[in-house]
């Protein structure tokens, strides 16, 4: 097991790693629109959505993988009326439709609005 951190995504706001590679899978905590730049969470609930996309993508390009190598991803909303813009934000990202989980929480760190994990392949 090898724990992954690159300074192209925020640093994990607890004690854990960005992500973890075990074997040919990489389990990436999640992330919230936090800007790795700034070190502040993006305003809005599509500046967020992009921004978790990108640093998801940086924390997979920092051992080798990618976004069309994603699996499975999570997703925890805090609101349900955000459904229909997060699907189209989404799909962006991931043309090959990787299974997925999608949970309405009552409140997600920092205040966020949203929050996604994911495994890929190595």
């Amino acid at each position: 097991m090898k724990a992954v951190n690159t300074t192209k995504a925020p640093m994990p706001v607890g004690p854990y790693s960005q992500a973890v590679v075990v074997e040919n899978l990489v389990f990436c905590s999640g992330q919230i629109g936090i800007n790795p730049k700034t070190n502040q969470l993006e305003s809005g609930l599509q500046r967020q959505a992009e921004q978790i996309f990108k640093n998801l993508k940086a924390i997979l390009e920092a051992v080798g993988s990618g976004l069309d190598k994603t699996i499975r991803t999570s997703i925890y909303l805090t609101n349900s009326n955000d459904f229909e813009t997060v699907n189209q934000i989404y799909e962006k990202y991931f043309q090959h439709k990787p299974a997925r989980t999608t949970v309405i929480v009552k409140q997600l760190p920092k205040n966020a609005l949203l929050e996604v994990d994911l495994i890929a392949l190595l």
